[in-house]
């Protein structure tokens, strides 16, 4: 069993990806990308393939606890490098710390600061008319900002710190499932992950968001496989599923589900059926009796009500839009379905008003790239009848995805970070897996993603009239 990142796979990667911009560049000449968004994404692809081979195995043989503290150090020396460079980087481009067209962040840190400087009743009387789903991360910034002040840097460092304890669990909870070797290349790749790097130099909820969601998960899974019943965990799996349900209504519903389909089929250590029945009537108590259960229901039944017009609707407003792409609105989850573990494609062309997109391209194909070996692990899995043993996991990370592929978000990168840590875990097991058979599959795979950024970029421009 591998329990690395191969060179060769690593080697591959970064050259397809140079070969890939460098095509792309060539086809559409007139629109190639900026250079700083060049030096962006080699660093990104550059980064997490050299580093991810060269840490997977330095890192292979020390001892747990060793490498438990280098691994949450150097996540959150990462995270917190990158924060302070996004800082003055975004202030030197736009003018402001936010990132490009930052609408959505500058009203988070605007509704941040309200308790600090003008009360909690201020607050709670501005949020009163918002979704429950957008409470979440406004309260627990304005409450850091509260004890440190209404300063930009302090929520982003507790993103940073969120984002590196998100690497610890990722290790725990697939060393749990898979055994020592996987947690740990799972862990490093969360720990280089550009794309779970880049929400820790800004104002949104993603990072926090992607904490709760692997804490929700591991502590279900604790419990599920635990020698015996731990109320710490049950509270923990409360709080958390309760916190969700203020940051993403579909993300809770997801996780209420992937528990319940987990209760049924894993069999582990919990086998009391008791104590199954009291796991499920303590997540009903407390999303539906609390005071804002009714809020919770309501919005759940919102969901469910716009599951069959949310994505056209929202794909033809993207049509539509001033600057936006006519062909958006022929896509469904019909043509995203298929692709949902590999999306989004990097932006590789310079398109108007899509700066974060060409910044984080680099990630993007980082996740293009490890999508192949999560489907062959999956697959693997699926034939081996081992998946029983990871229902959960399977679970939250397939019923996440296919909510995405039936919304208008599928190719909304930001959409996809709650998935990302479990995709970075299975893409480990399918490296886990691979023979010298499978080797040749990876030439395949990285010449497809080839063509279809190609095909992407084509998609992009002329949908906008640009080629």
């Amino acid at each position: 069993m591998i329990t690395f990142l191969p060179k060769l796979i690593s080697r591959k990667a970064m050259t397809y990806y140079f070969v890939t911009l460098a095509v792309v560049s060539v086809v559409f000449m007139s629109r190639i990308l900026p250079l700083i968004w060049v030096l962006f994404g080699a660093v990104e692809v550059c980064a997490f393939f050299y580093f991810g081979n060269l840490l997977t195995k330095r890192w292979h043989m020390l001892p747990p606890r060793v490498f438990l503290g280098k691994l949450f150090w150097t996540s959150f020396g990462i995270r917190l490098g990158y924060m302070v460079f996004a800082y003055f980087f975004y202030d030197a481009m736009t003018g402001q710390p936010f990132m490009f067209h930052s609408a959505d962040e500058q009203y988070y840190y605007e509704m941040s600061t309200v308790w600090s400087e003008q009360g909690f009743g201020v607050l709670r009387k501005k949020m009163a008319p918002i979704n429950l789903s957008d409470t979440g991360e406004i309260y627990w910034a304005a409450f850091l900002c509260r004890i440190m002040g209404p300063y930009i840097l302090p929520v982003r460092m507790e993103h940073c710190l969120m984002s590196a304890l998100t690497c610890v669990l990722i290790y725990n909870l697939s060393k749990r499932h898979f055994g020592d070797g996987i947690g740990r290349m799972s862990a490093i790749f969360c720990m280089l992950m550009p794309n779970l790097i880049y929400y820790c130099g800004i104002h949104l909820k993603e990072a926090d968001m992607v904490f709760l969601t692997v804490l929700y998960v591991d502590s279900v899974d604790r419990l599920l496989l635990g020698f015996k019943f731990d109320w710490k965990y049950l509270i923990l799996v409360l709080l958390s599923l309760f916190a969700m349900f203020t940051f993403r209504t579909a993300l809770g519903i997801v996780e209420v589900l992937a528990a319940l389909v987990a209760l049924v089929l894993v069999r582990g250590r919990l086998g009391s059926w008791w104590k199954r029945v009291v796991m499920i009537l303590g997540v009903i108590v407390v999303l539906f009796t609390t005071a804002i259960g009714d809020r919770i229901l309501s919005e759940v039944g919102d969901v469910w009500k716009d599951k069959d017009v949310n994505q056209s609707v929202g794909m033809k407003w993207r049509a539509e839009r001033e600057g936006g792409n006519i062909f958006a609105k022929y896509a469904s989850q019909t043509a995203f379905a298929p692709l949902i573990f590999t999306i989004p494609f990097p932006t590789m062309v310079e398109t108007p008003n899509q700066e974060n997109q060409q910044m984080l391209h680099g990630g993007n194909y980082v996740k293009n790239v490890m999508s192949g070996f999560v489907v062959f692990a999956l697959v693997m899995l699926l034939l081996s009848g081992e998946w029983r043993k990871h229902v959960l996991l399977i679970a939250i990370l397939g019923g996440y995805l296919v909510v995405i592929a039936f919304s208008n978000f599928a190719h909304s990168e930001r959409f996809h970070q709650p998935a990302i840590p479990f995709e970075l875990m299975f893409a480990a097991v399918g490296i886990s897996m691979l023979k010298k058979t499978h080797l040749k599959f990876i030439d395949y795979w990285l010449w497809i993603l080839l063509v279809a950024n190609v095909g992407w970029a084509w998609f992009k421009l002329a949908g906008r009239g640009m080629v």
